[in-house]
């Protein structure tokens, strides 16, 4: 029989948006703030319909926070909590460093400069090509 997955509720991510702000300072001016709960809701429908296994709904949750924006401040540290601590409860493994070099390749991701694959490998295994924007 297959485990059933535990899903973020729009409650939980909006926790963590507060956390990831309160311990990944960044600007003054961060404001934990909720700009749309309907992206939220969004964002954790996606996940549920996502075809295919945990990975594939962990990209799709990751990539929901940072390029819906549902936040005023700290949607990439969201993503990267949430996406980290879905994985962790559902029994998957997140090998993703906590270094703040991992910043540039979640700036790739909201800028879309990866494919799904490309990221599912990175929080798979904590590998990707650098992001560089062209001029």
């Amino acid at each position: 029989m297959e485990k059933e997955i535990k899903y973020p509720t729009v409650e939980m991510i909006t926790e963590y948006n507060v956390l990831a702000l309160t311990l990944i300072k960044v600007k003054k001016a961060d404001q934990p703030a909720v700009l749309s709960s309907g992206r939220l809701d969004l964002i954790i429908r996606n996940c549920k319909e996502q075809e295919g296994d945990l990975y594939d709904k962990a990209v799709c949750l990751l990539k929901g926070i940072i390029q819906l924006h549902p936040f005023a401040s700290g949607n990439r540290r969201t993503a990267f909590v949430v996406t980290k601590e879905f994985l962790k409860e559902n029994g998957g493994k997140f090998n993703i460093d906590d270094d703040p070099k991992q910043a540039k390749v979640m700036l790739g991701i909201r800028e879309k400069h990866y494919t799904d694959e490309e990221i599912k490998e990175w929080i798979k295994h904590g590998k990707i090509k650098e992001f560089k924007r062209f001029e």
